[in-house]
């Protein structure tokens, strides 16, 4: 390949692109694309189509038309909830006329990923640092002041400590587990009222509105019955081993013959796989 060629079109092209994003960027707070980005995620499943849609050069222009539309009376949101029952075929053709792709995953999501988001529908491209962005991206933009009440009132006397977990970036993570719990008749605030019964967060890495979040996320995600976290058992490692069904009953009793002991308590007999040999005076 010709370098002295292709540098100064990739200049050129270079040079497009940023003009275009730049225009874009002036027009679209000017059609209020957020109202028809929250109306098409609520509306069509999370998938490559849908941020394929909406991560389109062409989405402030497809905005304001669904804006256009709906000053003349069409029920824009019925008007899409058709074309999503119609199918993959449609879906592809859409995908096919924006020309677009899949956006790949921004930092946040790769970030968030684990705990914090299992089970919930994160788009790829999620951006925490604009919190009203992230709610619109996570679809609970209207639902969160409701949330941030429930979270306080779960704390009674520690509502400092709840507005510290409601302004960490990661909230809308919280805010989103709550929506999804709520509308499958889960009892949120009984599960976030164990965070005044077990207050391990008070103590750990991170600042205190991250302990939170996390012990949030974890409290979200344990049934109601399920004792706290701290009243589980602690695993000693080198006891496991001892007696794991993978290690024969002759290597595990070598863990605590003649040698170093396991560190901790004693594992209880009825958690041992085998006989245990005989110790003391006989072979």
């Amino acid at each position: 390949m010709d370098l002295e060629e292709l540098l100064p079109r990739l200049a050129e092209v270079t040079v497009t692109v940023r003009d275009a994003v730049a225009e874009q960027a002036k027009k679209a707070p000017d059609v209020g694309t957020e109202q028809w980005e929250a109306m098409v995620r609520e509306t069509f499943s999370a998938g490559p189509v849908r941020e394929a849609i909406l991560s389109s050069p062409a989405w402030p222009d497809i905005a304001e038309q669904m804006a256009s539309l709906n000053e003349k009376g069409v029920d824009v949101r019925g008007v899409l909830a058709t074309a999503h029952e119609k199918g993959l075929g449609v879906d592809r053709a859409i995908a096919t006329k924006l020309g677009t792709v899949a956006p790949t995953t921004s930092r946040d999501a790769l970030l968030a990923y684990g705990p914090l988001t299992t089970g919930l529908d994160v788009p790829k491209n999620l951006s925490l640092n604009d919190r009203a962005r992230a709610l619109i991206q996570l679809g609970v933009r209207g639902a969160d002041e409701r949330h941030v009440r429930t979270v306080r009132e779960a704390m009674p006397g520690r509502e400092r400590d709840a507005d510290l977990m409601v302004s960490d970036r990661h909230w809308p993570l919280i805010s989103l587990r709550m929506a999804e719990m709520g509308s499958q008749g889960e009892p949120v605030a009984e599960h976030l009222a164990r965070l005044m019964k077990d207050t391990s967060w008070e103590k750990g890495t991170g600042t205190l509105g991250t302990r939170l979040v996390r012990a949030a996320a974890d409290t979200l995600t344990r049934p109601v019955g399920e004792g706290a976290g701290p009243a589980r058992p602690a695993v000693n490692s080198a006891a496991a081993r001892a007696t794991s069904p993978s290690v024969g009953p002759t290597k595990g009793v070598s863990v605590t013959k003649g040698g170093a002991r396991p560190a901790g308590p004693e594992v209880a007999a009825h958690r041992e796989t085998g006989s245990a040999p005989a110790r003391g005076k006989g072979r």
